[in-house]
C-alpha cells in the first residue's frame, strides 16, 4: 500500500459520509416547498433524468458485458411473481436481444419510458401535462380529469389519468399492451397491468418517482419501484431526437 493510500481512504469515507447527510433531503424534501405555476399546481416543468441503471434491470445487478453494476430501483428488490411467470421472466431473458419492445424500436411503456438513459421534457398546463421523450418521439398525454375510454384497449403508452394530493401529481395509467417490459433484462407484464406513479418535487433539481405495479395475471400481490429524477440544467438544454431502426425486424420481413 502506499503512502497516499490512507489518506485517500479517509478523503473517501468523508466524501460518502457528506453525501448520505444529504440523501434526506432528496429523497423525501420534507422542507422543501415547490414553485408553482400560474394557476398554483406544483411546477414540475423542466427537461428531467433518471440516472441509474434500471433500463438494464430495475433489480440489483452485476456487471457484465455491454452491461453496467447497479442498484436495483425495487423497493425491497424482490418482485413477487407467480411460478409460471418467474419461469417466463427467464425466457424471456434468453430472447432479450430479440423479444424487447426496445430492441425493436417499439414504444416502451410506463414506467419504464421514465427512466430510459434519456432525457424527457414535463410542459403543464391547468388541465393536462405533457411529456416528450427523446425515445423514439414517444409523447404522452396526462389528462387531468375526464373518463376513461371503456377498455379493454392495448396501448404501448396506457391511459394517463392525474390528479394532485397535496404537491404530488398522482397518475393512474390502465389499457396496456402486454408487448412490453419494465427492462431489458425480461421483466414483463401483462396487458391488465395497473401503474400508479407519483411524482413529488424535492428540490429545485430533484423529483421524487414512485411507482406502484399491480397485476393480478402476473404478480402474487402489488410492489413498488422508487428513484430520483435529476433536472438538466445546461445551458438551451432541450430534448433532442433519438430514430431508432429496428434491423432484425427488416431482415425478417426480407
Amino acid at each position: 500500500m502506499s503512502r497516499q493510500q490512507p489518506t485517500r481512504n479517509r478523503a473517501a469515507a468523508g466524501f460518502v459520509a457528506g453525501f448520505l447527510l444529504l440523501l434526506p433531503s432528496i429523497g423525501t424534501g420534507q422542507d422543501y416547498t415547490a414553485p408553482r405555476t400560474s394557476a398554483g399546481q406544483p411546477d414540475l416543468q423542466g427537461v428531467w433524468q433518471a440516472l441509474n441503471t434500471a433500463v438494464w434491470d430495475i433489480q440489483d445487478h452485476s456487471a457484465e458485458h455491454g452491461v453496467p453494476a447497479g442498484q436495483g430501483v425495487v423497493v425491497g428488490n424482490d418482485i413477487p411473481y407467480q411460478p409460471w411467470a418467474a419461469q417466463q421472466r427467464q425466457v424471456n431473458y434468453e430472447n432479450r436481444l430479440t423479444d424487447d419492445a426496445e430492441a425493436r424500436c417499439h414504444m416502451v411503456g410506463v414506467p419504464r419510458i421514465t427512466y430510459m438513459p434519456y432525457p424527457f421534457q414535463i410542459i403543464q398546463t391547468t388541465d393536462q401535462i405533457v411529456m416528450t421523450y427523446e425515445w423514439v418521439h414517444t409523447i404522452r398525454n396526462i389528462y387531468m380529469g375526464g373518463e376513461r375510454l371503456p377498455g379493454p384497449i392495448e396501448w404501448y403508452m396506457g391511459d394517463s389519468r392525474g390528479h394532485w394530493e397535496g404537491d404530488t401529481l398522482v397518475v393512474d395509467v390502465v389499457h396496456f399492451t402486454g408487448e412490453t417490459w419494465f427492462d431489458r433484462s425480461g421483466n414483463f407484464h401483462s396487458p391488465s397491468l395497473h401503474v400508479v406513479e407519483r411524482y413529488t418535487r424535492t428540490s429545485p433539481d430533484h423529483i421524487l418517482y414512485e411507482v406502484t405495479i399491480e397485476d393480478p395475471e402476473v404478480f402474487t400481490e402489488s410492489w413498488q419501484m422508487r428513484m430520483p429524477l435529476y433536472r438538466r440544467v445546461e445551458d438551451a438544454v432541450r430534448v433532442l431526437e433519438y430514430e431508432c431502426y429496428a434491423l432484425a425486424e427488416d431482415q425478417a420481413a426480407q
